[in-house]
């Protein structure tokens, strides 16, 4: 009986041949890419994450949301599928560092220039003050309000975890700015109750040089040096005192600049009555309130009719 000697095919397949066809079929991936990935291993203070390259990806818990948190466990569970930022090339050992963090931050970035466009009212709990105003997250993104554009008379301080209804002054991503009023957004608010011409009673909460601060119901108005009185007035100061109180009329509501111009000077009986009797300007406010509305309306009139008499001429002349 003849042995035959049985030898392994010969394949011509070694495993440099296998390596050069990883690398062949391998992905190549770029940083800033947006990848889709699998969750396979989650760590005390990160995650390694399956997106197709040779060696696993990772993701440090600071990479995992936008905002803070302590445990992966908050964000990423095991074998979940979501899209991941690759933050950083392939270290020494060939692993990619992703981030989720990056994509929110875009994200938030997108919808809150959406929100500035449509001109939204947005809320938000204050979680911090400084020496220039407060701080809010909107949409996860840290946000500012100046101190002279909060609209409160509680101190700074008191304000924390207070929600309050904001709308956006400056949303610029390449400078990481993102601005807000709380001062705007009650003024829309109020100006929707408002009407130019009407009489309110408000209260002196600040005199400066050129005109006394006037807070009608939560919302602050200027009441300029020159809408005073018809008299010439060297310093507000002469007239009020901070905490008086006074009828004013509405002269201008402008919603976009949050700012609402006020007058006694179109009150005044009497040329020089807000300096002389500020208590008869007072109590004839809303009749001589109403007097400025007929004349406002009689300008408006006067103002239209030029254009349609050129209207009418222009259709004699057809004829």
């Amino acid at each position: 009986m003849v042995n035959q000697q049985t030898s392994a095919p010969d394949v011509g397949f070694t495993h440099e041949d296998f390596a050069a066809l990883l690398d062949q079929y391998d992905y190549h991936f770029n940083t800033g890419d947006v990848v889709p990935g699998t969750v396979f291993s989650l760590e005390p203070r990160g995650a390694l994450i399956d997106i197709g390259a040779k060696t696993a990806a990772y993701i440090p818990i600071q990479e995992m949301s936008i905002n803070r948190i302590e445990n992966p466990e908050e964000v990423l569970q095991s074998l979940e599928m979501r899209e991941f930022f690759i933050l950083a090339d392939e270290n020494e050992d060939g692993q990619l560092t992703l981030s989720i963090r990056r994509i929110e931050y875009m994200r938030a970035w997108e919808r809150v220039r959406q929100l500035q466009e449509e001109d939204a009212t947005v809320r938000s709990a204050v979680f911090a003050t400084n020496r220039g105003g407060a701080l809010v997250r909107i949409e996860g993104l840290r946000g500012f309000i100046p101190g002279s554009h909060i609209s409160t008379r509680s101190a700074k301080e008191e304000l924390i975890g207070e929600d309050l209804p904001l709308k956006f002054l400056e949303v610029d991503e390449e400078r990481n700015r993102l601005v807000l009023s709380h001062r705007r957004a009650l003024v829309e608010r109020k100006m929707n109750r408002l009407e130019v011409g009407e009489v309110v009673v408000g209260t002196v909460r600040g005199i400066k040089p050129y005109g006394a601060f006037i807070d009608i119901g939560g919302v602050s108005g200027l009441l300029h040096i020159s809408e005073i009185s018809h008299d010439h007035i060297d310093t507000p100061h002469s007239v009020f005192g901070v905490n008086d109180q006074l009828k004013v009329m509405i002269i201008d509501l402008d919603a976009e600049r949050g700012r609402i111009s006020l007058s006694t000077k179109q009150l005044e009986p009497e040329p020089g009555d807000m300096v002389k009797n500020p208590q008869i300007v007072f109590d004839k406010a809303e009749e001589m309130a109403a007097k400025y509305r007929e004349e406002v309306l009689a300008k408006r009139q006067q103002a239209e009719q030029p254009q349609e008499a050129d209207v009418e001429e222009e259709a004699t002349a057809a004829v």
